[in-house]
């Protein structure tokens, strides 16, 4: 397995696989598509490149006279889906700040038990809190 799979696999074990949002697709399954797509033109063309999805994506672009046409047709929704979930996942704590320190107390402070507490508490929490999480993929 090469490096730059060993990546992509790496983050679909590790992306949260709970129940995806609606329109969104889960991490798993654009590193799947990135992987099915694009794996081999990433070996051919973007050994050495640090593997994040920033990077990748540069390269990628970079390539794109010598990239696959399934591979150029698909990463940019693979990449898309990747930073539309980042996003969400940066965004959440400011959007349940209310539900964190009303709800959550003292384990607001853990990120794990914060989560938790917010999944537990998704029926007393505001419709956008719960929006939030589910843009996230936590649900």
């Amino acid at each position: 397995m090469t490096r730059i799979r060993f990546f992509l696999f790496i983050i679909a074990i590790l992306a949260p696989s709970l129940a995806a949002a609606q329109q969104s697709m889960k991490f798993e399954e654009a590193a799947a598509m990135l992987a099915a797509s694009c794996g081999k033109d990433i070996d051919d063309n973007c050994r050495g490149v640090n593997l994040d999805a920033t990077r990748l994506k540069e390269c990628l672009g970079r390539n794109q006279d010598v990239v696959s046409a399934k591979c150029k047709a698909d990463y940019p929704q693979a990449f898309g889906a990747i930073q539309q979930r980042i996003t969400a996942r940066t965004s959440l704590v400011k959007l349940c700040n209310w539900e964190l320190k009303h709800l959550c107390g003292e384990v607001r402070q853990d990120p794990v038990k914060g989560l938790q507490c917010l999944l537990e508490s998704t029926k007393k929490a505001t419709p956008n809190c719960n929006k939030a999480i589910s843009a996230a993929g936590y649900r």
